[in-house]
């Protein structure tokens, strides 16, 4: 994972937890085959491929709202 990546990413998604989840869950969308939303003159890692599509704002996250208890 390239360091200037990350800390570009993590300036669009300032929590660790929530930038790792949606890094993770795009490379496995990525290896499921989904084509990446960013092109690269250079071959780059499913993670990075990720974080790039994130600094571009290409793909977002949303949280939902927590279950309520009875």
């Amino acid at each position: 994972m390239r360091d200037d990546y990350l800390k570009k990413a993590q300036l669009v998604i300032s929590d660790p937890n929530i930038l790792v989840n949606v890094v993770s869950r795009r490379v496995k969308q990525l290896r499921a085959g989904m084509k990446p939303l960013v092109e690269s003159l250079e071959r780059l890692d499913l993670e990075d491929v990720a974080l790039r599509e994130i600094i571009e704002n290409k793909i977002t996250y949303e949280l939902g709202e927590p279950d309520a208890e009875e």
